[in-house]
């Protein structure tokens, strides 16, 4: 995925855009006969260029007036937990305004870095930064958690800017609520280690992680990675399960796997077939480079595990 895709419809446009995209690191696009060195010319329409950038894109900065902006977008939102950052601003860089995914995409944020090069005026309107409040979404996203429920977290802010006492619990734990109103922010750090038959049924997997995470008490809104040994790469059933999850899926060699430190429930079957005496195990712990915070658990043709970071960054 770019980092970030800068696009302009005029000269000044262009040299800006080049501008922007050089200091802060992405690439530059002008319509026709405004291309210039270091600025890609779009050779398709407006709204399939946009359609792309929203796909392989983290951010997407219009060198432009804001309606031209607006309507190529429009298309192709789907939600600010999708959507990336969308800024606009005019080609004399007096006005940068951060249109889309303030918090959640990091648009205000790059709208300042940008007004700072540009020499011009951040425009940030959501309510939290207008009122001086930290917003909870933005700090989610700062520190690697993600938010239990979104609706919860719009409360949250406007209560926080009525005046109102409000809490926020950050575990990825499952526990009742420690204050009358509280946002839960899980951290992404636990991975889901995966054995299973071949050809198994997707739904089956599904269900047998559902009941697993239940059963051990933690949010799956915490399962950041899905792990397995690498002979199921291209098994549907976990890779979609991994896209249900939004997590990462990761396969290790049964060499990689066999190096994992710790106690593992070991398998001479599994052995003989694998190369490794344990999958789900070793694969989880190798990916979190933690401790396992429960073992080998078996369902129909399905073994699952699941270990939690030690708190430095997974790899």
């Amino acid at each position: 995925m770019t980092d970030m895709s800068v696009i302009a419809f005029s000269d000044e446009g262009a040299v800006l855009a080049a501008k922007i995209a050089d200091s802060l690191g992405g690439t530059a696009w002008a319509s026709k006969g405004h291309a210039r060195a270091g600025v890609l010319e779009i050779k398709e329409p407006l709204s399939e260029w946009t359609k792309y950038r929203f796909a392989d894109s983290g951010a997407i900065v219009f060198v432009c007036a804001c309606g031209i902006a607006v309507r190529a977008i429009a298309p192709c939102l789907k939600s600010k937990m999708l959507d990336p950052a969308v800024v606009a601003l005019d080609d004399a860089g007096r006005d940068v305004i951060a249109l889309l995914s303030g918090h959640m995409g990091g648009a205000n944020e790059l709208a300042r870095k940008i007004a700072a090069i540009t020499g011009g005026n951040a425009v940030i309107t959501t309510s939290t930064d207008v009122h001086g409040l930290p917003a909870v979404d933005e700090w989610a996203v700062r520190h690697d958690c993600a938010i239990e429920d979104l609706y919860r977290a719009k409360k949250i802010s406007a209560a926080a800017i009525a005046g109102e006492k409000i809490g926020v619990a950050v575990t990825d734990r499952l526990q009742p609520a420690p204050w009358p109103v509280t946002l839960w922010l899980r951290p992404r750090n636990l991975v889901l280690g995966v054995g299973c038959r071949k050809d198994t049924d997707p739904g089956l997997l599904m269900a047998a992680a559902a009941d697993f995470l239940a059963a051990t008490g933690v949010s799956v809104k915490s399962i950041r990675a899905v792990a397995s040994i690498d002979i199921k790469k291209d098994e549907p059933a976990i890779e979609e399960l991994a896209v249900r999850l939004g997590a990462e899926f990761v396969t290790y060699t049964a060499a990689e796997l066999n190096k994992a430190r710790g106690t593992f429930t070991a398998s001479e079957k599994v052995l003989e077939i694998t190369g490794a005496d344990s999958v789900c195990e070793r694969a989880a712990v190798l990916k979190a480079q933690g401790r396992l915070v429960r073992g080998k658990t078996a369902y129909c043709g399905v073994t699952l595990a699941l270990a939690r970071c030690d708190g430095r960054s997974m790899p």
